[in-house]
């Protein structure tokens, strides 16, 4: 019998699932690269064994009522518990949040609790989550209820020890992030993904996908 070499490390690890949930700006809706800040933010962790699998559910304008009442669903349906089971598999949950709460008139008492709903769930599950707030708009009394809103969903983050990336405080008045926002008519185009992206990378992505 012949002897085979060795597995190598990269073949020994499992692979990592990641799941992302959110609105139109996780679909990258606007980017002529088509890949949003996501896709930008993996691909920057991915291994050339393409060991991480990104698999998206956007919805256009979502609220966090509507994602607190689809997320179980959405990630069940994405999720491969044989795998798991079998040590291939690890998964990963990333959660855009929007600003369509603003929009919506949803109180900032109810986003923290739409929020925690999922979070909770997800420990429930012991699937890591990872956040990503709501970016500036270009109009200055949306920005501040936007800014509330992160705040908000900061804290319910913080409270569970859970990484959160604050877009709004690093973005408002970045000259590239309105200059593109101005282009696109208030939507990111591949400047202001690439922006959110080196905030993704830099809020500790590598680390808590466990690749860096």
């Amino acid at each position: 019998m012949e002897d085979h070499p060795p597995q190598t490390a990269a073949a020994q690890q499992a692979r990592i699932r990641v799941i992302a949930l959110g609105d139109e700006l996780l679909a990258g809706a606007g980017d002529a690269r088509a890949l949003g800040w996501i896709g930008r933010a993996v691909a920057s962790e991915q291994d050339p064994s393409a060991r991480i699998e990104l698999f998206v559910s956007a919805l256009p304008g979502e609220t966090s009522a509507a994602l607190a009442e689809r997320w179980d669903t959405a990630v069940t349906e994405r999720m491969d518990a044989e795998a798991q089971a079998e040590g291939l598999l690890e998964h990963r949950v990333v959660i855009g949040m929007g600003a369509a709460d603003v929009t919506a008139g949803i109180s900032l008492a109810r986003s923290r609790l739409n929020l925690a709903k999922i979070l909770d769930g997800l420990e429930r599950m012991r699937v890591p989550a990872f956040v990503v707030g709501p970016p500036p708009s270009l109009d200055r009394g949306r920005t501040a209820s936007v800014r509330e809103l992160s705040a908000a969903f900061e804290d319910v983050c913080a409270r569970r020890r859970i990484p959160y990336v604050d877009t709004v405080a690093a973005l408002e008045g970045h000259d590239q992030w309105t200059a593109d926002l101005a282009r696109g008519g208030d939507r990111p185009g591949q400047t202001g993904y690439g922006l959110i992206a080196w905030l993704v990378l830099h809020g500790g992505f590598g680390t808590w996908l466990g690749t860096s």
